[in-house]
């Protein structure tokens, strides 16, 4: 019995369930009673009111019936447009809104807004012109006090700058000084907001033109350092890389060379910078090199006397430090040797006396019989075990002696004329100072 008591209350509980849920179903659909509700005139009696107070919104029409605001007429424009469908939904006791409004296109109606906003303007420039007025005077005054100072820029070279270094100088110097009076001129008519976006427009256009000019800038801050730090002057005779040449002049983006052809050769100052840079003229003494073979026969002391002897008595060549031969090298067929020289390029031609150094050695060989062989090989059948080496001291009066005769080291003035005629028919700039050693 129980058990079937308990199997009629599960299947009657679902059924009660529905008639629970139909129930609550019908109570929402009942109409909602709404006391207090605000009347369909008041409603677009308000409206009206609001549009009439707004430029632009004189024209716009309501009509409310059961909550359903209907507008219609004519805006200025879309945004007007807009901001009214917007004010008339937001109005209490709107169920709906009904756009019917349309846009004025009439050319009158739509320059009156901007003839309005321009008289507003003209009206607020008038009352700003003192104010407008005083800011033209500190923009002008400062930009002469800039213009001042850069002409009176030689109390820059008190701090030991170059030329291209002190123009750079004077040239922050004066931006500086005008900046200073632009942010016065701005604080005054307060507009330091412009500020902000002006420093963010010049930061975006200095990184532009940074990576677009970025060798022309790189150049002309080399050239800056090099005029500070004088690495070279007029005349001297450099090498850069593979390139050797006279220094004619630097230039604020590279540095002229003249070439030992006589052609012009412009290196970029960045390359000065960076690459290695041999300076030939800041010592006045150089040393020069040559090498030489002979037979492996030889008494090599007696031929390293010889070699030595030889350029001891040469013209040009220095007593201090005195001439040198080291033994280079052993090979199948002959000795290597390395023959190394002092000049003082003031008063001897480095070309020349390596030349001349090459050529007596020469001679001092031939006439001693030292045998310079070449890279064959020989069968020598006679007994040489009690034979005199060569060198006797006769071939080495003979050889010294030949030494003073018929020998020129004197400088070569060549590229000297050639470079001052440059320097005086060239109106470009050089921003080196003229060399001690170079001849006006």
């Amino acid at each position: 019995m129980r058990l079937l008591l308990l199997n009629a209350l599960l299947i009657c509980l679902p059924v009660y369930s529905q008639l629970l849920a139909a129930q609550e179903h019908a109570t929402d659909e009942k109409a909602i009673k709404v006391q207090d509700t605000t009347d369909d005139k008041a409603i677009s009696a308000r409206l009206l009111a609001i549009t009439s107070a707004i430029s632009g919104m004189e024209q716009i029409t309501a009509n409310t019936e059961s909550g359903v605001l209907t507008l219609s007429g004519e805006v200025a424009n879309a945004q007007l447009k807009d901001e009214a469908l917007a004010i008339a939904r937001r109005l209490d006791g709107v169920v709906y809104v009904q756009d019917m409004l349309q846009e004025q296109l009439a050319v009158r109606s739509r320059l009156a807004p901007a003839a309005e906003k321009f008289e507003q303007m003209l009206t607020k420039a008038v009352q700003m012109l003192p104010l407008l007025v005083l800011a033209l005077l500190a923009v002008l005054c400062f930009s002469w006090l800039g213009g001042w100072l850069a002409r009176h820029s030689t109390w820059l070279r008190r701090f030991g700058l170059s030329e291209l270094a002190s123009n750079l100088g004077v040239r922050f110097i004066r931006v500086l000084v005008t900046g200073i009076g632009v942010l016065i001129a701005l604080e005054l008519l307060d507009a330091t907001a412009l500020v902000s976006a002006a420093l963010g427009v010049a930061g975006v256009i200095g990184i532009a033109l940074g990576f677009a000019f970025r060798n022309i800038v790189e150049n002309y801050l080399a050239g800056v350092l090099l005029s500070t730090r004088n690495p070279f002057a007029i005349g001297d005779q450099i090498q850069v890389g593979e390139f050797t040449g006279s220094v004619v002049r630097l230039t604020s983006r590279d540095t002229v060379l003249m070439t030992y052809d006589g052609n012009h050769l412009r290196i970029p100052n960045s390359d000065i910078i960076t690459l290695a840079m041999t300076n030939f003229s800041r010592n006045p003494l150089r040393r020069f090199q040559f090498n030489a073979g002979v037979s492996v026969s030889l008494d090599l002391v007696k031929v390293r006397q010889l070699g030595i002897a030889t350029l001891a008595n040469m013209p040009g060549i220095l007593p201090d430090p005195p001439p040198r031969c080291l033994i280079d090298e052993l090979g199948d067929s002959a000795v290597a040797l390395k023959f190394f020289g002092w000049i003082d390029q003031r008063n001897t031609d480095f070309l020349k006396a390596r030349s001349e150094a090459i050529r007596l050695v020469k001679s001092a060989f031939d006439d001693a019989g030292i045998e310079m062989p070449e890279p064959i090989y020989r069968i020598h059948m006679a007994d040489m075990t009690n034979a005199e080496p060569p060198g006797s001291t006769e071939a080495t009066t003979s050889s010294q002696q030949a030494a003073r005769q018929d020998v020129d080291v004197t400088t070569d003035d060549t590229m000297q004329q050639q470079l001052q005629t440059e320097l005086r028919t060239s109106d470009e700039e050089n921003l080196l100072t003229k060399h001690s050693n170079s001849k006006s």
